[in-house]
């Protein structure tokens, strides 16, 4: 296992369109491993595969309920609208307001290439929103209402 430098913004690998994972293969469980010790070690809430370097649709999410390890995730529905502070790992010392939705219905691959379903609300709606955006190269700047310099 291994903890990754985290990408910053201005690298190209943030603003493209990460590629599907087609297999899941020996080493996309390592990737998902270090994914995950890296996203404990930076103290995150979600680390996307492109943040790491890696323009693939991959996501781990841990907002305290256990880690989600996300294939080719994607939202199929969202619900009502809520603004609130965001920050990114990619993005050290930046905040913003985000309007996102506040309950949202997604679908993935999980590591064992099983097609799951999960709703989330709060922290994980946005969570999701968040990370997902990251494999369509867009950051949370890009859509904030207001940014601020911590």
């Amino acid at each position: 296992m291994a903890v990754y430098q985290i990408v910053k913004i201005g690298s190209p690998v943030l603003r493209e369109k990460a590629v599907e994972v087609k297999l899941i293969t020996p080493a996309i469980e390592k990737l998902l491993n270090n994914m995950a010790d890296t996203l404990y070690a930076a103290e995150g809430l979600g680390l996307a595969a492109p943040q790491i370097g890696v323009p693939k649709r991959v996501v781990v999410i841990d907002v305290g309920d256990g880690l989600l390890e996300l294939i080719n995730p994607v939202i199929l529905e969202k619900r009502g609208n809520k603004a609130a502070a965001e920050g990114c790992l990619s993005i050290p010392g930046t905040t913003g307001e985000v309007a996102r939705a506040a309950k949202v219905r997604i679908q993935a691959l999980n590591r064992q290439g099983e097609l799951v379903e999960l709703m989330g609300e709060g922290v994980l709606a946005r969570a999701f929103q968040h990370e997902i955006d990251h494999l369509d190269g867009i950051l949370f700047v890009d859509i904030a209402r207001k940014t601020y310099r911590q």
